[in-house]
């Protein structure tokens, strides 16, 4: 029966030490604090792959609305991978014949379908402009189109000059506003191929940064091991008070309880026998003064009645009153008697032999072995600790030895002497560079001389002509001045035939290049839609699914992409990350089974504690705890005692019966009597005040030990029993059912040093895919790429052509108003003659008499006057003939 009364206390002890793992868990998490590792060598990277162009912005923006106009069609990039796809090898002979040839030449037929179109119109351009400047040349020479030296005056000539004139200064600013635009955009790429310089040299110093700062990093990465190694060391050195002290943890829910409850049994024996003294010296003080309270109450009751048997109680009108007092004699009496109760002599002398045994002092020496169950752990672990140290340094030497055995530090070097080289390589070429960019500068100078020169022309030509002409001089008759003007409008137009074509091939050529670049190559490049061509699965090579690993590893099936890459190195990530070198370098594989190995596993799991030979409580203790429950308390007569308390001390108040008394002589007629018993009274008083009020004292304390004995001696026997019978379960867990517990806390004790490795390797990932290596100078290489070709150059040129072609357009409208206003300034050879009887009078065709005024025409005869005469204001006078 005793063994089952065990086992269930066992049983409920296991309880509640698996109801407590959830809290064990928040203060396992608690108790292992986050390693610091530091931060890794970081470097900082100079180049800022951001353009912004500035004013000439706008003019770009101008552009790309335009092309956007001419190329509306999205980026063709399904036709560009079938084409690739399909004529991988080749056309030979007649394949471009081919359906599917056909359909994609098709496709880019109508992708390029706006180049196509405009690159028609700037042919046909060119091509004419030559024959119809040739064919107006002859036809002038002939004195047609314009070509004779004779001005037919009209009514709204004046009107007609204002608009050829308004019309060419509107055009000139325009051809103004073009070639600056061109000039602009020449300038433009000599200041930005300039700017080139510093992106080459910050990207170069970018990878050299990348290359020196690698090696260290990976260097801090695997001497951070030792961050690890030292913390778990330490938690090594301590585990008598790490996992000595869980395991003291968790028994102690059950231990400390039950000897906590065996010293308050020392507490409650002291109470025992205070309680017992108490009775003890109470009992003696109450016998003590019931028999001198017996004596004084006889004495008073005697001498009362002796009182009221005076002649003066025999008047009729006081006998009633004597009487009444008479009859309350009987209540000067005792009413509690404590004489017949028992003694408690015996329990307490019980007690006293039962605290000669010093029950605190071996309730401490429990504590004091419990206690120290983290110093055994320490020595039951010494060896196992011993091993660890030893397998953790050999780990240490594996990790170092990994990070030396791929030649880093050599190929980085090597790297840093290539870049330095074409450091060299590349600034040899820069006066070669300049030397081109010079020629091409000068070119591009002289076609917007062209342009310039036509300009000039016009402005001087309608700054003389507009300066010389006189609206009372006649055709024939108009200054040097005008002359001069309309003869530099002629040579304006001379020279806009000479130029327009030269001009207009220039801007068809960098039209269909540049436009074509700026829509495949660098808008794409922009939106990053060119990567999705090149990581086109099969797209370089038919028996490689993707490039870039292909190239790299030799082996086409990575899932790596150049986007992905390029994303990832725009992220500033790191190279181990964008590359996916654990694919072939998998170093966080390498460090899970090197820092926690098998045979560390194997040393962990082998940690046994053993605590059998732990006491919580000597077997003097235990029979201490024996002698305490059969110290007689039990059978004393409490029942007695409190009968006897409860009766209080005499039959009635004495304080009521005195003030009664008085209340009576107050009432006899004033005398003898009447003071006699006032005296009685009196004396009552004084026997409460100093016998009553003491043994009521007595009483009271009395009571109280009683109550509290009584109390003690009920709990005695159940209390005992379960402080022993929890001791015992206490023990019998230590010694039959503790592996439980101490396999349990080991578990956890090397799960919270397994974490210090976890939280290594976890920091070691986070590093390489960020912090080490990070290929930012690769996404600015790209970066820099698409500024300097895009934005430096090709947005550049396409401003160019977009400027001359505007030039080139404008030139034909500055032909013809040239040619209609050059007609009102140049000096004419002949103009029309009037006659004041004729409404119009010409060789050609009539009008109504508009002009000069000439009286002399009244009186010619009526025959035909006129003729040609060169240089002639009017034909000569008739008596001159």
């Amino acid at each position: 029966m005793d063994m089952c009364w065990k086992a269930g206390l066992v049983l409920v002890m296991c309880w509640g030490l698996t109801s407590s793992e959830a809290r064990d868990e928040h203060h396992d998490s608690m108790f292992r604090a986050p390693l610091d590792f530091g931060f890794v060598p970081s470097v900082v990277y100079e180049t800022h792959a951001y353009y912004e162009p500035g004013p000439i912005g706008v003019l770009f923006h101008m552009v790309h609305a335009f092309l956007y106009v001419v190329q509306p069609n999205p980026f063709p990039k399904d036709l560009i991978v079938k084409m690739v796809q399909q004529n991988m090898g080749g056309i030979k002979g007649d394949d471009y014949k081919k359906p599917e040839n056909v359909v994609l030449l098709l496709q880019a037929i109508f992708y390029e379908l706006g180049f196509i179109v405009l690159t028609v119109l700037g042919v046909l351009f060119a091509l004419l402009m030559p024959i119809v400047g040739l064919c107006f040349c002859v036809c002038r020479c002939c004195e047609n189109c314009g070509g004779e030296m004779h001005q037919r005056q009209k009514k709204n000539g004046d009107c007609l000059r204002g608009f050829y004139m308004a019309t060419l200064i509107a055009t000139s600013v325009f051809l103004a506003v073009g070639v600056t635009i061109t000039y602009a955009a020449n300038q433009n790429i000599t200041s930005q191929i300039r700017s080139t310089r510093r992106l080459v040299n910050t990207n170069i110093r970018d990878l050299k940064a990348f290359a020196n700062y690698t090696p260290a990093q990976i260097d801090y990465l695997a001497a951070q091991y030792t961050t690890a190694k030292n913390k778990i060391l330490s938690d090594l050195d301590n585990i008598g008070t790490v996992l000595g002290g869980q395991i003291h943890n968790q028994l102690e829910r059950e231990v400390v309880p039950a000897l906590d409850n065996a010293l308050r049994m020392t507490t409650a024996m002291r109470e025992a026998k205070e309680s017992l003294e108490s009775v003890t010296t109470s009992l003696e003080t109450l016998q003590e003064g019931t028999g001198r309270l017996q004596n004084s109450l006889e004495s008073e009751r005697a001498s009362l009645s002796n009182t009221l048997n005076d002649p003066a109680c025999s008047n009729g009108a006081v006998t009633h009153t004597c009487n009444t007092i008479r009859g309350t004699l009987s209540q000067l009496a005792l009413s509690a008697n404590f004489n017949g109760l028992p003694d408690v002599e015996a329990p307490l002398a019980n007690l006293d032999a039962v605290l000669e045994t010093d029950l605190s002092n071996i309730v401490q020496k429990g504590y004091s072995s419990f206690n120290d169950t983290p110093m055994l752990v320490r020595e039951q672990t010494k060896d196992m600790v011993s091993e660890v140290k030893v397998l953790l340094d050999k780990s240490c030497g594996e990790i170092i030895g990994f990070t030396k055995m791929f030649p880093v530090e050599p190929a980085l070097e090597n790297f840093t002497k290539f870049l330095t080289e074409s450091q060299k390589n590349i600034e040899a070429y820069y006066p070669q560079i300049d030397q081109l960019d010079f020629y091409r500068w000068i070119g591009c100078v002289v076609i917007c001389c062209m342009v310039v020169l036509v300009l000039a022309f016009n402005f001087l030509g309608l700054l003389c002509g507009s300066c010389g002409y006189d609206k009372n001089a006649t055709p024939t008759t108009r200054g040097c001045l005008s002359n001069t003007g309309g003869n530099l409008l002629m040579a304006s137009v001379g020279f806009s035939f000479i130029f327009s074509w030269v001009l207009m091939g220039v801007v068809v050529t960098t039209f269909v290049v540049g436009g074509n670049i700026e829509k495949l190559v660098c808008e794409p490049l922009a939106n990053r839609q060119i990567f999705k061509i090149i990581d086109t699965p099969y797209m370089v090579h038919p028996a490689k699914k993707n490039f870039l690993p292909g190239m790299l590893f030799q082996d086409p099936n990575i899932d790596l992409t150049v986007g992905s890459m390029y994303r990832d190195c725009y992220e500033n990530s790191g190279l181990y990350s964008a590359l996916q070198l654990e694919t072939k370098f998998n170093f966080n594989k390498f460090l899970n089974a090197t820092v926690y190995n098998l045979e560390l596993a194997k040393i962990f799991n082998s940690v046994n504690v053993d605590l059998q030979g732990m006491l919580l409580l000597e077997q003097e203790g235990k029979d201490n705890l024996i002698d305490f429950a059969n110290t007689g308390i039990g059978e004393i007569d409490y029942q007695a005692y409190l009968t006897e308390v409860n009766k209080g001390v005499t039959v009635v108040d004495l304080l009521s019966y005195a003030n009664e008394l008085e209340a009576q002589a107050d009432r006899l007629p004033r005398g003898a009597l009447e003071n006699a018993l006032k005296g009685h009274a009196s004396s009552i008083r004084q026997i409460h005040k100093d016998q009553v009020v003491p043994m009521e004292q007595a009483m009271g304390t009395l009571g109280q030990s009683i109550k509290l004995l009584q109390k003690t001696s009920r709990e005695l026997p159940i209390k005992v029993t379960n402080v022993l019978n929890a001791i015992e379960a206490a023990e019998y867990l230590i010694a039959n059912n503790v592996s439980h517990v101490v396999r349990k806390e080991t578990e956890k004790f090397i799960k919270h040093i397994v974490g210090y490795f976890t939280q290594y390797t976890e920091w070691v990932k986070h590093s390489l895919a960020m912090e080490v290596a990070q290929c930012k100078p690769i996404s600015n290489i790209v970066d820099s790429l698409e500024i300097v070709a895009c934005s430096f150059i090709v947005d550049s040129v396409n401003t160019f052509w977009f400027g001359l072609g505007g030039c080139c357009m404008l030139l034909i409208p500055s032909i013809i108003m040239s040619v209609k206003l050059a007609k009102f300034y140049r000096r004419m050879d002949t103009e029309d003659v009037y006659d004041d009887s004729m409404d119009v009078v010409s060789g050609f065709h009539s009008e109504p008499l508009y002009g000069i005024s000439n009286p002399v025409m009244s009186s010619y005869p009526s025959y035909d006057t006129m003729r040609w005469y060169p240089r002639a204001s009017a034909p000569p006078r008739q008596p001159d003939w």
